[in-house]
């Protein structure tokens, strides 16, 4: 196996350095070019000409087709990566640490005065790894609940508020769903993304992924389990929320922001679980029609949410450090972060810019008179917990495998979560295995009191 993935590094690096050579320059000026390996969202043009026309010496470029964890290592690794890179998770962030290609910023923060605990305390985990800073986030977001107001209107039903509960939003949701005489739907009263319930109801139901050291993987309390079944009831014993089957019947043509974005924009939810970088894509002449409200999230046991966010790291090989930390500092000024809230590319990074007169009321969208409401999703929001002994991209995919399972009705909730919580931990005890480093620091946590991932000292690594 260890061949097989030897190959795979060298044919990957390979390739990289080939893209590297070929790229063409585009440009015959002598300033110096900064690279940032990010998403193409239409917004980005905007950002990245406002830091080029403040920063003259450089020239920023976005490269959007060498997006991923993996790729982004090798690249860097072999010397031909990108000066800027961007981090969605804390896993993500130990990777790219551990890996040796982030750049460690706190000495040159400290210097450029840029105080990093100015930022949502939700997307520390992007940027901090053992008390080291390593980039600064980009933008921020929590969930919230879009309401279409024509349906609402059509309905008779008055619009939501947002101190409300999730027993209070059933039987709203079921008076706004509709399916024709021969029982296809029509228009259902929620839509919701495959990974929104896991930021939702775990959250809202108090449920943790993880023993607080990260050692043992505890989907299968009773919190997780609740939370699990409620989300297939929505689809299953309420029939509020589409299955895969019914949400395949009214899709539409993919494209960037498409899925539950444009069936909601369509007219096929009345309302959505959502953030809202939805407007990059709403504002758009396609959806000029629509009249959008967004409330607070309806209450569970609590109201305790997942954030979410981006960040931009160093390469720590970048030959244009200078440029990259320009960069970085210009995500912690008034110019970016005044410009993400314009554009609505979710909600500035600092938490001083979100509350102005600016950000509640853009005058360019007198309409959009709900921005209170994404920023009270940030500040009840929490970090997404990721654990330092196991692949978050295999959690991903335990996530992804047992929510399918949850949306076709071939578990329980609790059936769906015993199953997540017993991969993952075997999953850990195989990291364990193969990286001695790892074991040595998990076996200390452990002497300390942490909960191993095993019942059975037989099953001990």
């Amino acid at each position: 196996m260890k061949y097989v993935f030897l190959g795979s590094f060298i044919v990957m690096t390979l390739l990289s350095v080939a893209a590297w050579m070929w790229r063409p320059s585009g440009r015959d000026d002598d300033r110096v070019e900064i690279v940032w390996v990010c998403d193409d969202n239409p917004v980005r043009r905007e950002q990245i000409d406002l830091f080029n026309k403040l920063n003259p010496k450089y020239y920023l470029r976005l490269d959007p087709q060498n997006m991923g964890m993996e790729k982004t290592i090798v690249q860097c690794l072999a010397g031909v990566g990108p000066d800027i890179f961007d981090c969605y998770s804390g896993f993500q962030l130990t990777a790219f640490v551990r890996s040796g290609i982030a750049y460690d910023c706190t000495e040159a923060f400290h210097d450029r005065g840029i105080d990093i605990n100015k930022v949502w305390p939700c997307l520390l985990p992007l940027v901090r790894y053992e008390d080291r800073v390593y980039g600064h986030p980009g933008n921020g977001g929590g969930p919230a609940l879009w309401f279409n107001k024509a349906l609402f209107d059509a309905a008779g039903e008055p619009y939501p508020r947002s101190d409300w509960t999730w027993q209070e939003f059933l039987p709203i949701a079921k008076r706004l769903t509709r399916f024709d005489a021969r029982g296809r739907p029509i228009q259902f009263g929620l839509m919701m993304g495959t990974w929104d319930w896991i930021g939702v109801f775990l959250g809202q139901w108090n449920a943790t992924i993880y023993t607080p050291e990260g050692t043992r993987c505890v989907l299968d309390s009773p919190e997780a389990c609740a939370a699990a079944q409620f989300y297939q009831d929505l689809i299953h014993v309420h029939r509020v929320l589409p299955s895969p089957t019914e949400e395949l019947a009214m899709a539409t043509a993919g494209g960037w922001g498409s899925g539950t974005i444009s069936l909601f924009g369509a007219g096929r939810g009345a309302m959505a679980v959502g953030g809202r970088w939805w407007l990059c894509m709403l504002r758009g002449k396609d959806y000029a029609h629509l009249r959008l409200g967004a409330v607070e999230m309806p209450a569970g046991p609590s109201r305790r949410l997942f954030g979410y966010g981006r960040a931009s790291l160093i390469n720590a090989k970048s030959p244009n450090r200078e440029g990259a930390l320009a960069f970085l500092e210009y995500l912690h000024g008034p110019d970016w972060n005044n410009l993400i809230n314009r554009q609505a590319d979710a909600l500035a990074p600092v938490m001083q810019y979100n509350y102005t007169d600016e950000f509640l009321h853009n005058p360019e969208y007198p309409e959009e008179d709900y921005n209170a409401v994404w920023r009270a999703a940030l500040e009840d929001a929490v970090p997404f917990e990721v654990s330092p002994y196991v692949n978050g991209q295999f959690v991903d995919r335990v996530f992804l495998k047992q929510g399918d399972f949850l949306r076709e009705r071939i578990k329980t909730g609790a059936e769906a979560m015993r199953d997540a919580a017993r991969a993952i931990n075997e999953a850990i005890i195989e990291q364990l295995r193969s990286d001695p480093e790892l074991k040595e620091r998990y076996f200390q946590a452990v002497a300390g009191g942490a909960r191993p991932a095993w019942d059975r000292p037989e099953d001990a690594p």
